[in-house]
């Protein structure tokens, strides 16, 4: 303990009194050239400085307190990721303002709730489709004075275009700069930087403001247990709604340097990634069993014997990696048979989709299947699990790339306390905690109790090494009637390792055994369907064909080889669509909505259970 809290102490000592517009200007004058934002436009990218970058975000400060943003006020976001969001963000909080990015995938009710909550002036959106979730709420918030649209802009109050707001932001620059500058240089440390909003498995999305203090502690943290290079590249791709993406592309290159590459399209994720080359990149499990999935497809393609030399290769890589665990030394003989493996046939693998350079991968926010993992080690790639909730501004244990252990979300960061309460539940304490939620004193009160410990919700243990696990949501563990006590996550990650599934929810509550419905993976599936000759026209159609429904079979046939047999799944059922945050099973960041599935498919449910 005296460590942690030494280690705390330093960091703290470390960032004092620090915020994010000090950072940028100090990024800005270290060197003024560095390329800091890059979009993308036909046949290449266009780059910010981060000189041009700064010049532009006081120049956006100045036209939000033009337009009558006033110190505390919000400014909303909603767009995809590219310059302008970062701009218009850290513009708000040079204004002196709070920035809150809001989930695009958000309905027009959830967005009328957040802007309420969250009592925005100013709403910046990225276009029409972005509007049309905004239109149905414009008359339940007075409150919002205007709405800038990069493209799109319709006539007239309260709109104003994006050019128009920069237009007006460097007429009063030029006016009267001190203004501006005592904006920015009044913010503290303890001032609120960003309102994040839950993405929320059930009920209406709970806001968590972060001051600048609870920022600069995660990104000091992250930056000790990444130990990444200065004036790095690195991807943007993940909304900024997410702690993680926030975090990872917005702040933490303020402070390396880094060159931000934003994708505005996730489907041109892969060639992004070949062009970047970044030196981390962040994916939410769904990301790397995509990925995964992918590769397995065109692996498979592959005639027999390049399948065979692939998998002696993978073999030899998974070997290297999981010798590397606890800080560990491979022996001489794993070691050179993965240097063999890596000159022959890995270093190339990893270069094709873009990964040669990577220092630092990571996943988090819903549980990663093993098995995907191991498939990532076989290309001598460290994908590592961290652990981390907006309430706690991201990442509060990870596994770091010279201490990890697969299967793990890896030990306490530094200067972080954690600990298992009596009835199995992750408690937290550090600088990065959260005070608790906006307008929400009873969530508050059962986030955090009177010690300072934040309440995760999550069941989980911590092992001889320090390292913890993730049993499973406290409130989400199935008890069955017969009274035993199952994770269902660990069966869907079961489930999920056939690239043929897309989702799984496994359900059992009061019931007498656990049963499963399924979709099929949208990416992965036409392709299985083809190379076997199958014909179909839609999603739908391949739900129903007894190929796939005897594949399907096989792969719950062999989870359940690898499950307890009060776990083992009974019936189950192949759904004709894939689920997304659109059709409200998933939240925006991809975890699954349990009451909403059993709620959208009770009859399904009942079905199994009559069956």
């Amino acid at each position: 303990m005296a460590g942690v809290l030494e280690e705390r102490a330093a960091i703290e000592r470390e960032i004092a009194g620090r915020t994010v517009c000090a950072q940028l200007r100090e990024a800005a004058e270290r060197d003024p050239r560095a390329p800091a934002y890059s979009d993308p436009v036909e046949g290449g990218w266009a780059t910010l400085t981060y000189a041009e970058a700064r010049q532009r975000i006081l120049e956006i400060a100045a036209g939000f307190a033009a337009l009558g943003l006033r110190p505390g006020e919000a400014v909303a976001l909603m767009m995809v990721n590219r310059s302008e969001h970062v701009l218009a963000d850290l513009g708000a909080v040079h204004a002196g303002g709070v920035s809150c990015s809001v989930y695009s995938t958000f309905a027009p009710e959830q967005v009328a709730f957040v802007a309420g909550d969250v009592g925005a002036r100013i709403a910046v959106l990225g276009g029409p489709a972005d509007l049309a979730r905004w239109e149905p709420a414009l008359a339940d918030l007075p409150g919002l004075r205007t709405i800038v649209m990069l493209e799109g802009a319709p006539p007239g109050d309260p709109f104003v275009t994006w050019d128009d707001l920069l237009a007006l932001g460097r007429e009063r620059l030029a006016e009267d700069p001190a203004a501006i500058d005592a904006r920015w240089q009044a913010v503290t440390a303890e001032d609120v930087l960003t309102v994040l909003y839950t993405s929320g498995t059930t009920g209406n999305p709970k806001g968590v403001p972060l001051t600048h203090a609870n920022v600069f502690f995660e990104v000091a943290a992250t930056d000790r247990m990444t130990r990444l290079p200065e004036r790095g590249t690195q991807i943007s791709y993940l909304t900024y709604a997410h702690i993680a993406e926030r975090v990872l592309s917005l702040y933490l290159p303020l402070f390396k340097l880094s060159h931000v590459y934003f994708c505005t399209d996730p489907a041109q994720l892969g060639a992004v990634l070949g062009q970047v080359r970044p030196v981390l990149f962040f994916g939410v499990p769904r990301v790397w069993e995509k990925m995964a999935a992918r590769l397995r497809a065109l692996l498979s393609a592959q005639p027999q014997e390049r399948q065979e030399s692939v998998h002696r290769a993978m073999a030899a890589g998974l070997a290297y990696v999981e010798a590397r665990q606890y800080g560990r030394t491979p022996s001489a003989e794993v070691l050179a048979a993965y240097r063999r493996a890596d000159a022959e046939l890995l270093s190339i693998i990893r270069s094709m989709i873009g990964f040669d350079n990577a220092g630092w991968l990571a996943t988090a926010a819903a549980p990663m299947p093993i098995d995907v993992q191991r498939f990532f080690a076989g290309l001598g790639l460290c994908l590592l699990d961290v652990y981390g909730m907006t309430e706690t501004t991201g990442a509060f244990t990870a596994n770091a790339p010279d201490r990890f252990k697969l299967g793990t979300v890896g030990p306490a960061g530094p200067g972080v306390e954690v600990r298992i309460a009596e009835d199995g539940e992750i408690l937290t304490r550090s600088p990065a905690n959260a005070r608790g939620y906006l307008n929400r004193p009873e969530a508050t009160a059962d986030l955090l109790d009177e010690d300072g410990w934040l309440h995760t919700g999550d069941v989980g243990s911590v092992d001889e090494d320090g390292f913890v696990s993730i049993v499973d949501r406290k409130k989400e563990l199935i008890i069955t009637s017969g009274g035993e006590n199952i994770s269902p996550a660990n069966i869907e990650n079961h489930l999920k390792e056939h690239p043929l599934v897309g989702q799984a929810l496994a359900y059992g509550d009061g019931r007498p055994y656990p049963v499963a419905i399924l979709t099929l993976d949208g990416e992965v599936a036409p392709g299985w369907a083809l190379s076997r000759g199958i014909a179909f026209t839609t999603l739908s159609e391949l739900a129903g064909h007894p190929d796939v429904l005897r594949a399907v079979e096989s792969a719950v046939a062999a989870a359940n080889e690898r499950l307890a047999r009060v776990q083992q799944v009974k019936r189950w059922c192949l759904l004709p669509a894939e689920w997304t945050a659109e059709t409200q099973e998933l939240t925006p960041s991809l975890k699954l909505k349990r009451r909403v599935v059993h709620a959208k498919y009770a009859e399904v449910i009942d079905g199994l259970y009559r069956s």
